[in-house]
């Protein structure tokens, strides 16, 4: 392991609450006083259904949640999380396959680490999720786009259709604002994990399921998308 928490202190956001999900008290532990040190407020829960009952009472801004836990495992924890919130969703499994990665992204989670991990990279990935939530857009950015019955605003990052809200995940309004100021491009995958979320090296498999869960919320057929539709063997065109 490099480095040490306090080297995370200047620049976490402040005061930011953490749900850490984790039966492991050890690992909570120390995953925890990462978090503490970069000037986080942590929750720790050990099981499923206290996950649950914490996120209710302790209104989190980030969870950090374990797939193998006792009595309600983590995939439901997450399913049950998508159900009522867009809370961003840090995943940590032991299973390192990629047909087990990608299904977390389908279950909701906007990021996922395979254990063993760095704390500091968790850390790390907490942060940058954190960032992402509370950004604040450009104040010049023109409000309002549209595309069919789709709507965005840039400033407030709302989006409805036919007027009604669209509850959207951080990844997901960060895939939907790019799209809407690059409607009629057509893009690679590997463009839009570069310049939607800054990811140098990862598998583009993960942006074919973010397409997927933003397909779910923003076309009236998914199965036939009328708005964000695949080039094939090239990528996608939005509008």
């Amino acid at each position: 392991m490099t480095g040490g928490p306090d080297e995370l202190t200047q620049t976490a956001p402040r005061n930011h609450r953490v749900l850490v999900v984790e039966d492991d008290p050890t690992m909570a532990e120390v995953i925890a006083g990462y978090l503490s040190h970069s000037g986080m407020l942590v929750a720790v829960a050990s099981d499923g259904v206290m996950a649950l009952d914490s996120f209710s009472a302790f209104k989190p801004d980030l969870v950090i949640l374990d797939r193998m836990l006792p009595r309600l495992d983590g995939t439901h924890v997450c399913r049950k999380l998508r159900e009522t919130s867009s809370v961003p969703i840090i995943l940590v499994t032991a299973l390192g396959e990629e047909e087990d990665r990608i299904h977390g992204l389908e279950l909701g989670a906007d990021d996922y680490v395979t254990k063993p991990f760095s704390p500091r990279e968790l850390a790390l990935r907490a942060q940058a999720l954190l960032r992402r939530s509370a950004a604040q857009p450009v104040v010049s950015a023109p409000r309002e786009l549209r595309v069919e019955d789709l709507t965005f605003d840039p400033a407030t990052r709302h989006a409805a259709k036919a007027g009604h809200p669209l509850r959207l995940t951080s990844r997901e309004l960060d895939l939907l604002g790019f799209f809407f100021t690059h409607a009629g491009q057509t893009l690679r995958k590997d463009e839009l994990m570069q310049q939607v979320w800054q990811w140098q090296v990862g598998d583009t498999a993960m942006v074919s399921v973010y397409v997927r869960r933003l397909r779910e919320k923003i076309e009236t057929d998914p199965a036939a998308p009328t708005i964000l539709t695949t080039v094939w063997g090239v990528g996608y065109r939005f509008g």
